[in-house]
């Protein structure tokens, strides 16, 4: 999930802090989560997706089929 996140941010060539900027974050918070110190809660995620107009699915690597144990 979080590499995932990290692709997401970089392909949109902003950066920690510009991405925390955008959704109220601290900068620091989003390193920490980045590099693995902090796990995001789910309030982070959402915000991520809205911004990035991608998927909580897609983030988190869930099959598109939706074909996985329920």
């Amino acid at each position: 999930m979080i590499q995932r996140m990290i692709e997401i941010r970089t392909d949109h060539d902003e950066s920690q802090r510009q991405l925390a900027e955008a959704i109220g974050y601290h900068y620091v918070q989003v390193a920490r989560y980045e590099t693995g110190v902090n796990t995001p809660p789910i309030a982070y995620l959402v915000k991520f997706c809205q911004h990035y107009h991608v998927s909580a699915d897609y983030v988190l690597g869930l099959p598109r089929d939706g074909d996985w144990p329920r």
